[in-house]
């Protein structure tokens, strides 16, 4: 088996929450092939969790960074250019939508809520490239997570489906800014993984296994394949790939029309 070898890599993690978070699926990859780990995190409810998950990666920074705040971005970005000269990889796992604007139909959401979610789920990759860009050289990258309803409609998904789109566009606009100094950008578009802000989704568990159903693989992906191709779209070995949105869902989006097999 091919071994991904990122000794002396300096990669920020941002937005991991607990050890099902998605970014943590992915960090714990990094951190395995060598690449040593920054992090941040939303407020100190979160820093004590992930104090203890980072206690197994020795010599980890953790800053606090509410990413809608500016100042906040450049303490983190300054301390970490002070500390390290310079990132290979960032991975941008943050998301967020008030919870009634996901309860009831997406043309009830209100301007408020409607901006809160494209601020934090998708903006907030546009300022974090913007402040990692000049500490990233020839051969940086980054990776954020996106899901399929930016591209279909999931019901009760709503403005996030929404953010979804606008994040995954801004990837592509992204990768025609950053290509130019060898900095390639990619999203991780993974299926329904039981994370706790995924749990959060109305009707999750009843979309969970009509998926893990409906899959050509017949299941769910494991966060441990989510891992893996972060790692993978990190690494040298995508070195070709920019400005896409790479599918880890057991198949499940190639599907169209679901009809019941004749047995007969």
């Amino acid at each position: 088996m091919m071994q991904i070898d990122l000794t002396g890599k300096k990669a920020l993690v941002m937005g991991v929450a607990n050890r099902r978070s998605l970014g943590w699926a992915i960090a714990t990859k990094l951190a395995e092939a060598g690449a040593e780990m920054a992090f941040t995190y939303q407020g100190e409810r979160l820093r004590g969790e992930l104090e203890k998950l980072t206690a197994e990666l020795p010599n980890s920074r953790l800053y606090q960074c509410d990413v809608t705040v500016e100042e906040e971005l450049d303490a983190a970005f300054n301390d970490l250019g002070t500390a390290w000269g310079k990132l290979d990889y960032v991975v941008h796992a943050i998301a967020f939508a008030p919870r009634p604007a996901m309860d009831g139909r997406y043309i009830d959401t209100t301007r408020d809520d409607w901006i809160t979610a494209l601020e934090i789920s998708s903006y907030s990759l546009l300022a974090v490239a913007r402040k990692a860009e000049p500490l990233l050289d020839e051969g940086g990258s980054l990776v954020t997570l996106s899901y399929y309803a930016a591209e279909k409609v999931i019901p009760k998904y709503n403005v996030m489906g929404v953010a979804k789109s606008a994040l995954e566009s801004t990837v592509r606009y992204l990768a025609y800014d950053l290509g130019k100094k060898g900095i390639r950008i990619n999203a991780v578009s993974a299926g329904p993984v039981r994370t706790v802000a995924a749990r959060s989704i109305p009707g999750f568990i009843k979309m969970f296994n009509k998926v893990g159903d409906a899959a050509p693989l017949g299941r769910n992906v494991t966060q441990d394949e989510v891992g893996n191709l972060g790692l993978f779209l990190l690494s040298e070995l995508a070195g070709g790939i920019t400005g896409e949105t790479v599918y880890v869902d057991a198949g499940y989006h190639v599907m169209g029309m679901q009809l019941e097999e004749d047995d007969g």
